[in-house]
């Protein structure tokens, strides 16, 4: 009869058993789980004063979990949101333990029944279309370092990409021929093209000219050639929302994240008529339901509907037919 798995072995079966060898999962969310366990590990050995190759599932009942959440948000600034990120990356370990040591599966069982927390939703930040131009005005030209950035932000702004998606490209999955896109595999390993316009191609060509033409180099590097940091990305973007704001002063009070250039790109979309089903594919959503967020932020589609009805203190009027010339003409 074998012994029962500890929980080190337990957690490195984890990894490389499940989630890369029979689930094959993106290394996106091989980082996040690693950093998520991480977080875990470092709070146990702190709380519990062992080693975290000492640790044992016991440890790691749902009173312990439910803490170290807490602790998240507490002490590290984590929001509800990501705190349920890191729940997501525990659940589905735990969903993995109870296959392999069901002797502990009344622990488990706690432990899968914490629930995710609730949150409110605040309105998407997004720049109109006054504030992606101040936005694209604000590097500096005449350097190396503003070229990139006024790049990397038009591409952004335009495509609608995510962080890791933008970060990303390298030059082989860009075409500024005929028919201009740009290739990314997004969540779920979905690959797709998004098509860029004039403006975009127009800059990447004159971007490519001073880049290293290997078909594998990085799109935007940094400035020791390497790939790009998230927190790269929103350093630049911050320090350029800082010089656009003296120049829109509607900029002063929005928070703009990496991930609110995205959201700028499909309300953009959803402005010029576009359907949310296209909008949806072209962001490589999921679900359409993730696409719904853009009509409840635009207040101007809202008041658009509005202009549409009769207000309550009009009379409404009855109908009365064309005049016999004007009948003629439209039957016309």
């Amino acid at each position: 009869m074998s012994s029962p798995l500890s929980f080190p072995i337990l957690l490195e079966r984890f990894f490389t058993a499940r989630l890369m060898q029979q689930q094959h999962v993106s290394h996106h969310t091989i980082a996040s789980y690693r950093d998520t366990f991480c977080l875990l590990l470092r709070y146990a050995q702190t709380c519990r004063h062992k080693d975290p190759s000492q640790l044992t599932l016991a440890d790691l009942d749902a009173d312990f979990i439910v803490a170290f959440l807490d602790d998240l948000q507490a002490h590290r600034g984590t929001s509800a949101r990501s705190r349920n990120v890191r729940l997501a990356a525990v659940h589905s370990f735990f969903r993995y333990a109870a296959l392999e040591v069901p002797e502990h599966s009344a622990l488990i069982e706690r432990v899968l029944a914490i629930p995710a927390k609730r949150y409110e939703r605040a309105p998407i930040a997004y720049l109109t279309r006054a504030e992606s131009e101040a936005l694209l005005a604000a590097p500096d030209l005449s350097t190396w370092l503003g070229r990139r950035d006024r790049t990397l932000l038009l591409v952004a702004l335009q495509t609608g990409l995510r962080v890791s998606e933008l970060i990303g490209l390298r030059w082989q999955d860009v075409t500024l021929a005929t028919g201009g896109h740009v290739r990314c595999q997004g969540k779920g390993r979905k690959q797709r093209c998004t098509p860029l316009r004039k403006e975009a191609v127009t800059a990447l060509r004159a971007w490519q000219h001073e880049q290293a033409q290997e078909a594998t180099a990085s799109v935007f590097p940094s400035t020791r050639g390497g790939v790009l940091s998230r927190d790269a990305v929103a350093d630049l973007l911050k320090k350029h929302l800082a010089q656009a704001r003296q120049q829109c002063p509607s900029l002063v009070d929005k928070d703009i994240t990496p991930h609110g250039l995205r959201h700028s790109a499909a309300m953009a979309l959803l402005h010029s008529g576009v359907d949310c089903a296209v909008i949806a594919m072209w962001l490589g959503h999921e679900s359409m339901d993730t696409t719904q967020i853009y009509l409840h932020a635009s207040l101007e589609l809202k008041q658009q509907a509005l202009d549409r009805t009769t207000p309550l203190s009009e009379a409404h009027g009855r109908y009365q037919p064309d005049d016999a010339l004007l009948a003629f003409l439209k039957g016309l």
